[in-house]
This record gives structure tokens, sequence and C-alpha cells, in this order.
């Protein structure tokens, strides 16, 4: 059976990193914000060979190699690690989720900020690994669960208690993860509407995944309703890309950073109710290049959907990727009068 110090030895010499650049993002009314002022470093060569070693050697210790059911590449540049942290604001006193610490790396980084760390780990080696690093701290907690699976809030929010019967001006916690690029959307779902108890989402996804979610282009086939979802809970901004040459084993794609703000409550568009908002704008999509008039005709006659679009200031034979999630927004409120 191949190990993972033998897969390593069997890799070409690292060469250098390029610098990243940083795409425009557009809002999802289709204006470009100004590009994030984050960049890439490029670690030298020693402490990137010294990563190389520690990650292998912590695989090895537990007779492990990556699994790719769990989607798992570990990171080797510490240098992204940092900016990970950084992107986050991370400081002395911080909450932080982590999904999937792997060999501990990126905990590390945000231990070491002076931040407790929450840890979500499905594979239970994993955990003995992480739980076996940290052991001396007091600042870290892992727990062996599917992330996508388990009840977050349950965990998160009597920590978050304890530190408000301290008097500590904690409010909300933060999320920063290096996460399995085969359940990322599945978490973005499940952690933006959270913004009572966290602040921000800090993800490395897949870069046409981060690019498409912060970009929502209108009139284009990269236009979905996540794109709606996203800008509904959040304000998200693209910071910078990661070559895959940074991870072990090496995927197929490049990868890129994500800062999600979340928004609180009060902050979010009105509507009478969240779940059938998004089942009209899932179901305006379903009939993708169809006229809205047409795709929603489940919800009310054409001629009422077309009186709502006109009432929303919109054209009668408007299509679902011509609309912004403020469009989306004033057409559900019309059809909701009619």
């Amino acid at each position: 059976m191949t190990t993972a110090v033998q897969l390593f030895h069997s890799l070409p010499p690292i060469a250098s990193l390029p610098t990243a650049t940083v795409p425009a993002a557009k809002s999802s009314a289709g204006a470009r914000n100004q590009p994030a002022s984050l960049h890439v470093v490029c670690a030298s060569r020693k402490s990137r060979d010294d990563d190389y070693h520690a990650t292998l050697k912590a695989l090895n210790s537990k007779g492990r190699f990556p699994r790719k059911s769990l989607g798992q590449h570990y990171m080797l540049n510490p240098e992204i690690n940092e900016q990970l942290a950084r992107a986050a604001n991370v400081e002395e006193g911080d909450v932080v989720l982590e999904i999937g610490p792997g060999t501990g790396s990126l905990t590390n980084v945000l231990i070491n900020s002076g931040a407790t760390v929450l840890a979500i780990e499905k594979d239970p080696h994993m955990v003995d690994l992480v739980r076996e690093r940290f052991e001396t701290t007091d600042k870290f907690k892992v727990l062996q669960e599917d992330f996508v699976k388990c009840h977050i809030r349950s965990h998160i929010s009597p920590i978050l208690e304890s530190r408000k019967a301290l008097n500590v001006s904690l409010i909300r916690a933060k999320v920063v993860s290096n996460l399995p690029f085969n359940i990322s959307t599945d978490v973005i779902k499940l952690l933006l509407p959270m913004g009572d108890i966290f602040s921000e989402v800090v993800l490395l996804l897949q870069e046409e995944t981060a690019v498409r979610l912060v970009e929502s282009s209108l009139r284009t086939s990269e236009y979905r309703p996540i794109n709606v979802f996203v800008n509904f809970y959040s304000e998200p901004e693209y910071n910078f890309r990661v070559p895959r040459t940074n991870f072990f084993p090496q995927p197929n794609v490049d990868a890129a950073v994500v800062t999600f703000r979340l928004k609180q409550a009060p902050d979010y568009p009105s509507v009478a109710s969240t779940k059938s908002f998004f089942s009209m704008v899932h179901s305006a999509f379903n009939g993708k290049r169809k006229m809205l008039r047409r795709s929603l005709q489940h919800i009310c006659p054409s001629n009422e959907i077309e009186r709502a679009l006109g009432d929303a200031g919109l054209p009668t034979t408007s299509r679902p990727e011509e609309l912004t999630l403020d469009d989306f927004v004033k057409l559900y409120n019309m059809i909701a009068k009619v």
C-alpha cells in the first residue's frame, strides 16, 4: 500500500508560486466593486518544505492517506493559513468555528492569533490527531461529526453565552475554514442564514465556485438561485486565489478565499416569508430562459404575473437571469398582493 511519505517523494520539486491576481467582484446588480487588496504572498522554499514534511509526518503517524471521498486536500503553504486568519481579522478573544481541521495547520494559526477554536471533523483519525496535537491548550475543542448533519447552533451558542456571563464584549463568532470542495455549497447554505451567531464566514473554495458566488453576473448561465441566496444573507467578497500547487494531494483545480460578511435579520430584504420567497426564486430558475410569466404560472395566472412584473417596474417579458436580488424581492411582494 502506498503511504503518504512514498507519494510525497514521488512529487516533483516545489516551484515558486506566482503572485495571485484578484479579479474585481460584481454586485448583484452587475456593477463592479473595487478589488480586494489581499494577495497571495509566496512562502520561502524552506517554510514550504517544513510544512510539507510536517503534514506528511502527521498523516503517516496515523497511517493515513488523504481520502477522496471526504474531499481531503491538505494545505502545505503556511502563508495561506496566515492570510486566511487575517482575512477574518482573527484576534485575541475571538471564537472561531473551523470545519475540517485536518492536521491542524490552520487551527494552529487561529489559536496563535488568540482565538478559541471549535473544530468539526468527520474523519475519526483526524479527530484523534488534532486532539493529541492541541491537548495542552484550553482554547481548542474538536467534535467528530459530519458538519452538514450536525446542529452547529447548539454547539456555538453555549460558548457565546459563557462569554457573555464573563462580561466579554464578544457578540458573534467567526468561521474560518479550508473546506472540502465537495461540501462547500451545503456549508454555505447552512451558515449564511446564521447572522445572529456568526459575523463573518471566510472559506477557501474551489476558484470557479468562488468567482460564481461573488460575481453573480446577470444575463449569464452562471447566475443561479445560489447567487440570490448569498446576496440575501451576506455581502460576499473575493479575497485571493490559491494555486493548486499549495495542496497535498494536488487537486485538479485552483482555489480561492471568499469572505461572506453576514447580515443580521433586520438587514435582510423585506419579505413576508423567506421560505416562500426562495421557493419562488427556485421555481423561476427551474424554467431557465423561460419568461417568468410562464415559469411562475403555477403560483398565479400569467396575466397576474405580468401585472406584478409591471407594478415592480420590470418588463413583462422578464426572465430569471435578468433579475437582481432587489428585483426578485419587489416581484415577490407584488405577487403576494395578488
